[in-house]
């Protein structure tokens, strides 16, 4: 009764001025770093929709200036952009799935308390996260292992993070009690059993985590292309991005202006609009690049927040 009567008395307390200051103070201080934080992604999307030379000349602020759709039409024009998302959509999935088979299993076993071993096992894989042998020598063991310009490169190349598996293993041992392993030991269930039809339906916050950074590190990912895939008929989508715009870029740059004459004046005029028609260009690429992400995303958001919290804030 006691308690009951503080809850009510507290709720029925009016505010101060104090109260009302705080209040007002933190609202604005929150709509400041809501603006902060989706700002530059509205820019993105204003910028791609506006005049390329609006935006180099510093116009473009909180609305499109002179519309157009001409950057859009410029990159879906480029067939490499096509070869790029095509060879995103069988890599990211793929490779996602290759890297959920490495992770999932192994941060069961390593939950395991009655695992012989484990203090080793867990030390093997704390190394790496700590020291890694150099690129040199991850380059010549990719190339013995044949892994060189193929077409499932980027898909088994980076197979598991240890951090995330070590994220997935505190999910098992904090969020599936034991003692419904030792139930279904009583019934007969061996190991496979219980991590296919106990451990993994039990598992989908975590698993749809696990899926949305991979899939997320894997589209971003350029530099494992730009070191091991030569072959353009390979390149993902970021390499593709990353060549149109050095390329438009750089157009300037490699013209020699002192020996140009009368009949090259409209040639410098066409790669000056090159050069302009790149910023706009800069930012529709990153929209288009985006745009599958921010899509899916709402869809795992509610495992999202679950599995991240359950499997970190309890470990």
């Amino acid at each position: 009764m006691a308690k009951a009567k503080v809850a009510m008395s507290h709720h029925g307390i009016r505010k101060t001025n104090v109260d009302y200051v705080f209040d007002a103070v933190n609202i604005t201080f929150m709509c400041l770093l809501m603006f902060i934080i989706l700002y530059p992604l509205y820019f993105c999307v204003i910028a791609s929709f506006s005049d390329p030379y609006a935006v180099v000349n510093g116009h473009v602020t909180l609305w499109p200036v002179n519309p157009t759709l001409e950057p859009y039409m410029n990159v879906l024009k480029e067939k490499r952009i096509w070869v790029g998302y095509r060879n995103n959509l069988i890599n990211v999935p793929l490779g996602t799935l290759w890297n959920l088979v490495l992770t999932i299993p192994t941060a069961y076993v390593m939950s395991k308390k009655r695992l012989r071993g484990r203090s080793f096992f867990a030390t093997f894989f704390l190394i790496p996260m700590y020291f890694g042998g150099g690129l040199i020598p991850t380059y010549l063991q990719v190339k013995n292992l044949n892994l060189l310009n193929q077409p499932y490169t980027l898909i088994m190349l980076g197979g598991l993070s240890i951090y995330n598996m070590i994220v997935t293993r505190v999910f098992f041992q904090t969020s599936i009690p034991e003692e419904l392993y030792e139930s279904a030991t009583i019934d007969g269930a061996n190991d496979f059993c219980q991590f296919f039809k106990i451990a993994l339906p039990l598992a989908t916050p975590i698993i749809a985590v696990m899926a949305l950074f991979y899939a997320v590190g894997r589209w971003n990912d350029y530099f494992t292309a730009l070191i091991y895939v030569t072959n353009t008929d390979y390149h993902p989508l970021q390499i593709v991005l990353r060549g149109i715009l050095l390329l438009n870029q750089t157009a300037l740059a490699n013209v020699d202006t002192q020996n140009l004459g009368n009949d090259d004046v409209q040639y410098m005029l066409e790669l000056a609009r090159k050069v302009y028609m790149a910023e706009g260009m800069k930012y529709s690429l990153i929209f288009i690049a985006s745009a599958p992400l921010l899509i899916a995303y709402p869809f795992v958001q509610k495992y999202f927040v679950k599995g991240i919290m359950i499997g970190s804030l309890k470990g």
